[in-house]
């Protein structure tokens, strides 16, 4: 006769179902810490990569492997790594790649926290770091030396949406690889692998992802530089939870839906913001005015991108009240690529942590807006950003 378990060690061991044979719509959540391993034997298999498994999810969980190789496989890439932030998946490939001694040379303008860990390694960890013009692809190879270890640029730079000309970048750096920042752009507008890039970064909590409710840094690239950041992300324990990896893959679902959608609305919107006697200038790739418009039409046949920013006349107190008259239509946020357009302040969010003289010198002003397009429909944020801009004439 079979001892019935007591309630205790019911509890301790329950939540388990049934085997069966069909297979679930959507893939599976293994919000689990570890993995149950049958023995020794299985465990020497899986840790020598005889058998498929995991074990413990800092190093390995199946949502981190579908959301990395589906990234990898739109990009081009051989591998792909996942992380808990964008800044976790920066720091675990600095990390990986760069050593006291090693020189790094970087687009001027970038993402600022970007600008500060560089920053921070070259102040703490004697790692060289020399910023040059993106606007000039020649830049790059004239200050290789070698002790350069890594080039970084941004496919659209965030936030004057300058157009990188990845092919001519890669030209000039020879055996040096260059980790593309590509958040902005996405694989549906620009794959950098296609054009010479060995890593290609996205802060997964943007675009890949789309709904505002993530927080994920995606690498993907050639396979022994991914599997160096990968297990340096295991080291240091900045890797992605299950949850978020299954709402990244969820959200991959819908991106070039999404990107036809924000790039089209943003065409219209940028051309809308020109003829607006409150504003300075508009900065979107898609505009002939734009510097680089005529590289954007040779990287971006697709579209031009869902961001764009501009300057207002008044500066940082006009900012203050176009973000107050528009209200909770277009929010203040201070992220991107969300479901719902919204608007921030590059000097005072993403780029504060730069001084205001390296502010400048990337052209950042303190009248700067920048403007993340949604899914609404373009008549309705025609209306809502016209009557936003139209009260800053009555206001004093």
């Amino acid at each position: 006769m079979e001892t019935p378990e007591s309630p205790e060690t019911r509890a301790a061991r329950g939540g388990w179902y049934r085997e069966f044979a069909t297979r679930p719509s959507t893939p599976a959540i293994f919000q689990t810490t570890a993995f149950d391993v049958d023995g020794l034997e299985q465990l020497d298999a899986i840790t020598t990569g005889r058998e498929a498994g995991y074990i413990y999810t800092r190093d390995g969980n199946p949502n981190h492997e579908a959301l990395a190789s589906d990234v990898a496989a739109l990009e081009g890439a051989a591998q792909g790594a996942v992380f808990s932030s964008g800044m976790g998946a920066m720091t675990a490939t600095l990390l990986a790649l760069l050593k006291s001694g090693d020189h790094v040379v970087a687009a001027r303008v970038l993402y600022g926290r970007t600008a500060q860990m560089l920053n921070h390694l070259r102040a703490s960890f004697g790692i060289e770091v020399t910023y040059v013009d993106g606007n000039d692809p020649t830049a790059f190879g004239r200050v290789v030396t070698p002790r350069t270890q890594l080039a970084i640029v941004e496919t659209i730079s965030n936030p004057l949406m300058e157009v990188a000309d990845l092919p001519a970048i890669s030209a000039g750096l020879g055996q040096v690889p260059l980790l593309v920042d590509s958040t902005f752009a996405t694989p549906c507008l620009v794959k950098p692998m296609q054009h010479g890039a060995k890593l290609v970064f996205h802060s997964g909590s943007k675009y890949l992802n789309g709904h505002g409710d993530v927080m994920l840094g995606v690498i993907v690239g050639d396979t022994g530089l991914v599997r160096k950041i990968r297990g340096i992300g295991a080291l240091y324990g900045v890797n992605s939870n299950p949850f978020e990896s299954w709402l990244g893959s969820r959200g991959l679902r819908t991106l070039p839906l999404r990107m036809t959608q924000v790039c089209r609305t943003a065409d219209a919107l940028a051309r809308f913001l020109t003829r607006h006697p409150s504003v300075l200038r508009v900065y979107y790739p898609g505009l002939e005015s734009h510097p680089s418009h005529a590289t954007a039409l040779k990287m971006m046949p697709a579209g031009f991108g869902g961001m764009l920013a501009f300057d207002l006349r008044g500066g940082q107190p006009a900012v203050a009240r176009l973000f107050r008259a528009l209200g909770e239509t277009i929010p203040f946020s201070p992220t991107l690529a969300d479901t719902r357009t919204t608007v921030s302040y590059p000097a005072g969010t993403s780029h504060k942590f730069l001084s205001a003289e390296e502010r400048a010198t990337c052209g950042i002003t303190d009248g700067l807006v920048r403007l993340s397009i949604g899914l609404e429909d373009e008549p309705t944020l025609r209306r809502e950003l016209g009557a936003a801009l139209d009260s800053l004439g009555t206001n004093e």
